[in-house]
């Protein structure tokens, strides 16, 4: 007990900010010590994601002496691989922007050249700031989808990809060695705040991304789900000539409380209620959202059969539509591009690849690792997350997948088609890939550990009438791929031509996901084959939360 207080009492003398300085001497006061204990219970861990946790004071939240620190040994680290510059953005949640200037101060003080972007900006832009300015890191302060009480710290390196190992654990040690929060010196000024250009200039590379004279005749609806992706995507937009969103005005303005929805992401139930009602008014053709840091891309389409009149497409759905508009427009060369995709998305985009000779590769989840294929023309996941321009934005870009969404729906409307048809299309041509996912949300992070420890535990050998054929415990690393803990099954039984499940621990949420796949063969009715494929991918989803204890 003594040692808690003692540490907590040490942090409060050294807080930079007065909030949460404020915020622990009230916990030391009112002798809160299961508060305390869990606030200096370890440290919040730097990885490849960098830092993403609650608000708070203390060495296990999201707060200023924390981020200083991160900044010391990130300039630590770039001055020891010889790095002279960075860039810096932020959205506009809850202390994104003090984050932010204090990277920069930190960054000046060591002798590195800091960028700041001018104001709160999609995550993309970033990325792209990243190669467009020649830095050799950046920095993006968000914490993306996440709940409003959390913010994050998201590192590239100067190939405008995210970290990967070992540079990860290399930046962490340096963070590990930094000493007294004193001994890092803050620049009070230094550092340059970069004007619109570098926005003008990201623009003109989304807009890029279009075929040139193509129809432009397309109405949607649009929702930056309270985050900063308004003035960017409407602006790109314009640009590219199609007519302006018809915004939720509830959601269209940043609020890093998040007010209308109980959580900021589109494939969280209920996030899209608004959109559908302003949808329901205006008519549209599509329905578009970005998350907070518009780093992801959901679109919705009209569907009288549904509840709300509209049906949201599956990340799968709309990751197989942008690559068929890419392979139809020729945007993608045989024999020289690849298409990739995390394990965790569906394996349809591989079928799409090899139809159009190109090259595909699976690897792990995220971007950091989809970006880095060699010869990448287009990568997606099922979360949401496209990669339509690689050689600009080494990242999930939800401003250009909208963008390239819209251009293909206005093309198919010119024909008298929609998205839903070349679903159909692709579904008679490479079969139904039907997918879903489970997923449970944790207070006690011991609980996943423990789901994952039951399944190897006690592997199952029978899921919705399908016989387990192979389980691969990711750990072992499976196809090449880097281990990383997971659990891969493979099943076979009639009815089907294929099917998967894939279980693993979220990366940047206290959550157990299972992914799940099944392929169906369509014998000229699709919408038998979805009956079919949907009934399984329910017992599927029954067996394996039986199986995992969820």
């Amino acid at each position: 007990m003594d040692d808690v207080l003692a540490r907590a009492r040490a942090w409060a003398a050294e807080d930079p900010d007065p909030d949460t300085k404020a915020e622990l001497e009230a916990l030391l006061a009112a002798g809160d010590l299961p508060e305390l204990t869990g606030r200096f219970a370890g440290t919040l861990e730097f990885g490849t994601a960098g830092l993403r946790g609650p608000l708070g004071a203390g060495p296990t939240r999201m707060n200023r002496a924390v981020v200083i620190r991160a900044a010391a040994g990130l300039a630590a680290y770039l001055r020891a691989h010889g790095g002279t510059a960075t860039v810096i953005g932020y959205d506009a949640r809850h202390k994104s922007y003090d984050f932010a200037r204090d990277t920069a101060a930190v960054m000046t003080a060591a002798g590195l050249r800091a960028h700041l972007l001018p104001r709160p900006l999609p995550t993309p832009v970033l990325a792209y700031a990243i190669r467009h300015l020649g830095a050799d890191a950046g920095v993006m302060v968000t914490a993306s989808h996440n709940p409003p009480q959390d913010n994050g710290y998201k590192v590239y390196l100067g190939d405008g990809s995210q970290i990967v190992p070992p540079a990860d654990a290399d930046i962490a040690a340096e963070i590990a060695a930094i000493g007294p929060l004193a001994s890092v010196p803050l620049a009070a000024d230094g550092w340059e705040v970069l004007g619109e250009d570098v926005v003008e200039a990201y623009l003109r590379r989304a807009v890029a991304v279009l075929a040139p004279g193509g129809p432009r005749e397309l109405s949607t609806v649009y929702t930056p789900m309270h985050g900063v992706g308004l003035e960017t995507l409407t602006a790109a937009f314009e640009r590219a000539g199609f007519p302006a969103p018809v915004t939720v005005a509830e959601q269209a303005a940043p609020d890093p409380d998040f007010p209308t929805v109980a959580f900021p992401n589109p494939e969280e139930p209920g996030a899209m209620d608004l959109a559908f009602k302003t949808a329901r008014d205006a008519g549209p053709d599509l329905v578009i959202a970005n998350d907070p840091d518009a780093d992801r891309c959901a679109v919705a389409v009209p569907d009288p059969a549904a509840d709300a009149g509209w049906r949201m497409l599956r990340g799968d759905e709309l990751g197989a539509l942008l690559a068929a508009h890419l392979v139809r427009r020729g945007a993608a060369e045989p024999g020289r591009d690849v298409f990739a995709a995390s394990i965790v998305s569906s394996s349809l985009l591989s079928r799409i690849a090899a139809a159009a000779g190109l090259g595909y590769e699976d690897t792990l989840t995220g971007f950091k690792w989809i970006a880095r294929v060699p010869g990448l023309r287009y990568g997606y996941e099922e979360a949401l997350g496209y990669c339509v321009d690689p050689a600009g934005v080494r990242d999930k870009d939800g401003i250009s997948a909208a963008l390239l969404i819209a251009e293909m729906a206005a093309e198919l409307r010119r024909e008298g088609r929609t998205l839903a048809d070349v679903l159909d299309e692709l579904a008679v041509a490479h079969g139904l890939h039907a997918t879903d996912q489970l997923s449970a949300r944790v207070a006690d992070l011991s609980l996943i550990a423990d789901v994952m420890a039951r399944l190897r535990s006690e592997p199952p050998v029978r899921l919705a009438g399908l016989d387990v054929v192979s389980a691969e415990d990711l750990l072992d690393g499976a196809g090449g791929l880097p281990p990383t803990d997971g659990l891969r099954y493979r099943l076979a039984g009639d009815g089907v031509s294929s099917a998967r499940v894939v279980v693993r621990p979220s990366g940047t949420e206290p959550k157990v996901k299972c992914y799940l796949e099944v392929v169906v063969p369509v014998s000229g009715v699709v919408p038998a084959a979805r009956s079919a494929a949907a009934a399984v991918l329910a017992a599927l989803k029954s067996d394996l939360a039986a199986a995992a204890g969820l």
